[in-house]
């Protein structure tokens, strides 16, 4: 599991913070909230702190998953990128069935907002479009049936 994790600069800070805000801020809280709970004797009925565990268990987790993800970050500027062909960071205008015109952007795993335009490169949608070109049409495959784009724009910003 040494694989690079692709990121854009944006998502790779958001990561940092929240790594920042789990380590300084909630895990103080959490074994503040233990010590608190255990100050009231009998563990085995005490609900206080099982949850206090539990949520420890939990930051601790994300702590863990965000710690790799940040050492194995590679992070990619778009604006460094170019070509005629759709790949991580570009973002894509795309005409649908209808003829709506659709921008995304093709960001990390944990960066993706549909409704800022901005989709995983794990999505469906991603992987039907990275390597496309300019004209080409796409389809997609969704839980609610094929969608087919066409591939009107592809830039790096």
């Amino acid at each position: 599991m040494n694989d690079k994790v692709p990121m854009l600069a944006d998502g790779h800070a958001r990561l940092e913070a929240e790594l920042k805000d789990l380590k300084y801020t909630q895990r103080p809280a959490i074994v503040a909230a233990i010590e608190e709970a255990r100050a009231h004797g009998d563990l085995s009925e005490n609900a206080e702190y099982h949850a206090a565990k539990e949520q420890q268990g939990h930051a601790e987790g994300r702590i863990q998953e965000l710690e790799g993800k940040l050492s194995r970050a590679d992070i990619i500027d778009p604006q460094s990128l170019s070509g005629d062909r759709v790949m991580f960071g570009a973002t894509v205008t795309l005409i649908d069935e209808d003829d709506e015109k659709i921008v995304y952007q093709i960001v990390g795993a944990d960066e993706g907002d549909v409704k800022k335009g901005k989709i995983s490169y794990q999505s469906p949608i991603s992987r039907a479009l990275i390597g496309r070109k300019l004209g080409d049409e796409v389809e997609v495959r969704t839980p609610g049936g094929d969608r087919y784009y066409d591939v009107e724009k592809i830039d790096f910003v």
